[in-house]
């Protein structure tokens, strides 16, 4: 297992979940100080926009995150980096990213030094779409979740409600193992199992009240 894969399974054992967005705007201008700097932007969250995450055995898997969702959620330093791991290449701490939470979602800008060669590279990487995808990593503080049936299929529909966190937004590769789908799943997974658990225990209760009745009924004999 690489580092990279080493790290998102950390990171994801850790309850933080990762989506995939793209960039959508390169340009390069002068800062203030007159040095040429490098300016990517991209649109980390759309809001109210239900996106299906994953689909298995006629299970839709789908998503929609609230727009009052980043409310409440902490993102004083979060870091620009290349696939969760390796080098920062700007944060919010010294406002080279910039995060803004607008009425459709969440959008970010981020400025690289064209006087940096690794910062250089990474934008170069991105412009020739060899590096033309992003992802954020986060947890979740509160999430809903309802099923409903059309056509044979059963789609599940979870709404982020809660946003707790965001670390890291982050200029991705191909990844060795789809860590969208993989948070997807362990939170879907995570409802079912509370679901089933919650299922048991009112069975469980309704056999016991059952009991109790029959008992009740044998002593009034």
């Amino acid at each position: 297992m690489s580092e990279k894969d080493n790290i998102e399974k950390l990171m994801s054992d850790k309850g933080m979940q990762f989506r995939k967005f793209s960039i959508s705007k390169m340009e390069t201008r002068a800062n203030e100080d007159g040095q040429e700097s490098l300016l990517i932007e991209g649109e980390p969250v759309v809001f109210n926009s239900e996106t299906e995450l994953f689909a298995m055995d006629k299970n839709s898997y789908c998503e929609v995150i609230d727009a009052k969702a980043f409310d409440e959620c902490d993102m004083t330093d979060v870091i620009l980096n290349q696939n969760h791991c390796g080098r920062v290449y700007a944060r919010t701490r010294n406002n080279s990213l910039k995060l803004g939470v607008k009425d459709d979602g969440l959008h970010m800008s981020a400025e690289l030094w064209a006087d940096d060669e690794g910062h250089k590279e990474l934008y170069r990487d991105i412009k020739r779409g060899n590096m033309d995808k992003m992802s954020f990593a986060f947890t979740v503080a509160e999430d809903e979740y309802e099923s409903t049936e059309s056509g044979g299929v059963i789609k599940h529909l979870r709404t982020i409600k809660k946003i707790d966190h965001l670390y890291d937004v982050s200029v991705v590769d191909i990844p060795a193992y789809d860590s969208t789908s993989i948070s997807a799943r362990k939170a879907f997974d995570a409802e079912s199992e509370r679901r089933e658990a919650e299922s048991r225990a009112a069975e469980s209760r309704k056999r016991a009240l059952k009991l109790k009745i029959q008992i009740r009924k044998e002593l009034m004999k």
